[in-house]
């Protein structure tokens, strides 16, 4: 819950930050004089409106204006020069200061190594104030650079009618991915509340609820139309949580790809799992700040649909700390799917977590039926640790993956696994005491069992860890990276495919014309799980694998590849719509190649086209069923006849 009302709150402050900067008290102007073929100086020149002032050097800490690169091959030649002195003058924020007013110009000398471009992005960094308000700004500028050239660029866009599906196409039956995924996420968030009824934070407040309910309702009837406004309003509001993700899913189609394979972020959620982890072993507690609580909580009462929506929205903050790991599980295992996934995955939780509320509001007798509060929760937030600091490497690996660090390749992060899978074995049968365990104390059967389990999982880890014996953790398919990315193998040997096998679409057509074989295109991605589930259970099927081989052309396209396009051939594209979009990364290439001419941001997407670059048959998404697969393989090579 917080997560999401943070990445609100942070929407809508950019939307402030924007409109101000739409407003700048400080505006430049820049142009690149050439000094010889790779030479340039850039010119800013700065105009400060009234009453504002821009900080030169200063010993506080403030730096004078300066260039920032928008382009990792250009260096800076020397330091910046200004065209005049700075003044001192007093100043609220920093009692005295050395200040700019009205104009200034600087100038900076840049060399460009290898290719240039027809113009240049920088930014132009700065700080002003005026009075007590202060800005941190950076400008960005577009300069012309005489002795560059325009980018090669790539044609987005595939020829008209060639994505025109024909009418006798095969596949189309297959292909209702976001049917499928909706309903999926929700179960998955459903799951999600299921799990989080039975931690410390929520479970013992469904008998303390319900029993207020029953005793503050007059009548029978008050109660139970009091306890299902009280699970309405639970589900409600985990609801409305996903709202501002549809605000923010209008700027790009393949926005939320591109935020659920953000390494930056993974490895922000990397951190935090690791911190709510170390929370869930007990060795501190997570709590919202006490006023939030309280200002909630003041709102409670059963005068009115608010007073009972508040105390739902009580519930929702007291329990943060339990419910908060799950809930960024599955904000970031849903983005992928855009936000209408979000709204099903949270629409899910929602609804699990307010079902016994309402039931129990009900049937009120139940309350005898339920176990009472005790070591058995401590255990339940405990195993949860483990899997939270499972799930913290996750994240780590796929901005690895996405990055190609090297960092956890597969053996390294089953091997973490497998140490993790063994450390909860030992916990759970008493070997392992962590804050709050008593040394000694008796362990239930069930307990036992479910360590000796976790034993023999992280054993079959470390067996399947070893390429002979990769069979073993084909359940595991996509949660560990791909078998190519692994210190026994190579890139090339994707899914045991080595022939005809590329990452470049021009490539493939070319490869296709002279072999005269249809491409089969699998848009994919790093970090997509159900791209591996497809590589690794279903492309490794005998007949698939010999099918692919000896019919198609298979051209790879990552579309969350960070790597960057070599300089001449990065460009801007406009769509038809009039957005642009700075096409910088092979992830930007084939994101928007897919989401241009396919109508799909999904991944795996598997779509057929002739050597002449015309669609054959209906594209498909994720098809776990290798014989459906085969025959729609076997039926889309027949039509490149």
């Amino acid at each position: 819950m917080n997560k999401v009302l943070a990445s609100f709150v942070a929407f809508i402050a950019s939307l402030l930050i924007s409109n101000l900067h739409a407003q700048n008290p400080v505006t430049a102007n820049v142009k690149a004089v050439v000094v010889n073929d790779s030479t340039y100086t850039l010119k800013a020149s700065i105009q400060i409106q009234d009453n504002w002032h821009v900080y030169a050097a200063n010993p506080d800490g403030l730096n004078a204006p300066e260039f920032k690169a928008g382009l990792e091959t250009v260096q800076f030649i020397g330091a910046p020069v200004y065209s005049m002195k700075a003044s001192k003058q007093r100043d609220v924020l920093f009692k005295e200061a050395n200040v700019y007013l009205h104009t200034l110009d600087v100038e900076q000398n840049i060399f460009i190594k290898g290719f240039q471009p027809d113009s240049l992005k920088t930014i132009v960094v700065l700080n002003a104030a005026k009075g007590d308000q202060f800005l941190a700004l950076e400008i960005p500028v577009s300069v012309a650079l005489a002795n560059g050239k325009k980018t090669a660029g790539f044609q987005i866009v595939l020829p008209t009618g060639a994505t025109k599906v024909p009418a006798d196409a095969c596949g189309g039956e297959t292909h209702d991915t976001k049917k499928s995924s909706g309903w999926a996420v929700f179960f998955l968030g459903f799951l999600g509340g299921l799990i989080a009824l039975i931690t410390p934070c929520v479970f013992p407040m469904i008998p303390v609820t319900v029993s207020f309910f029953t005793k503050r309702s007059k009548t029978r009837k008050q109660g139970i139309q009091n306890g299902l406004l009280y699970g309405v309003s639970i589900f409600l509001i985990y609801v409305l949580a996903s709202v501002p993700f549809h605000v923010i899913g209008n700027v790009q189609p393949e926005i939320f790809n591109s935020i659920s394979t953000n390494p930056w972020l993974n490895l922000i959620f990397f951190i935090i799992f690791i911190f709510f982890s170390i929370s869930f072993f007990g060795f501190f507690e997570i709590t919202l700040p006490s006023g939030i609580a309280n200002k909630a909580d003041s709102k409670s009462g059963l005068g009115s649909f608010g007073g009972i929506f508040f105390m739902a929205t009580t519930l929702a903050i007291v329990s943060f700390s339990c419910t908060g790991p799950i809930l960024g599980t599955l904000l970031v295992g849903s983005l992928q799917g855009g936000a209408w996934a979000l709204t099903a995955g949270m629409a899910g939780f929602g609804f699990a977590l307010a079902l016994p509320f309402t039931l129990f509001a009900i049937f009120p007798q139940w309350l005898h039926t339920l176990p009472k509060s005790g070591g058995w929760l401590d255990t339940v937030k405990k195993v949860l640790a483990f899997l939270e600091l499972a799930l913290a490497f996750k994240f780590l690996s796929n901005a690895d993956l996405v990055q190609h660090w090297g960092l956890l390749k597969r053996e390294v992060f089953i091997g973490i696994w497998a140490v993790i899978s063994m450390a909860l074995a030992l916990y759970l049968r008493g070997l392992l005491l962590l804050p709050h365990d008593i040394k000694g104390a008796k362990i239930s059967r069930g307990r036992k069992i479910m360590g000796d389990l976790a034993m023999v999982f992280g054993l079959v880890l470390i067996v399947g860890m070893t390429p002979k014996n990769t069979y073993l953790l084909k359940f595991l398919s996509g949660f560990p990276p791909p078998t190519h990315y692994s210190l026994f193998a190579n890139k090339s040997d994707q899914a045991g495919l080595h022939a005809n096998v590329v990452n470049d679409y021009e490539k493939a057509v070319a490869m296709s014309k002279q072999q005269n074989k249809p491409i089969l295109i699998d848009f994919t991605g790093w970090a997509c799980v159900n791209c591996r589930k497809m590589e690794e259970n279903v492309w490794t099927d005998p007949e698939v694998m010999a099918e692919i081989q000896n019919h198609f052309i298979l051209v790879s396209l990552y579309v969350d590849d960070k790597e960057l396009l070599p300089v001449e051939k990065r460009f801007k594209y406009t769509n038809a719509q009039g957005q642009t979009k700075d096409i910088n990364s092979i992830g930007d290439l084939w994101a928007t190649f897919q989401a241009e001419n396919f109508n799909q941001v999904t991944q795996p997407l598997y779509v057929v086209m002739g050597p002449a670059q015309k669609i054959l048959s209906n594209p498909v998404g994720y098809t776990p069923d290798a014989k459906a697969y085969l025959n729609w393989l076997q039926c889309s090579a027949s039509k490149a006849k």
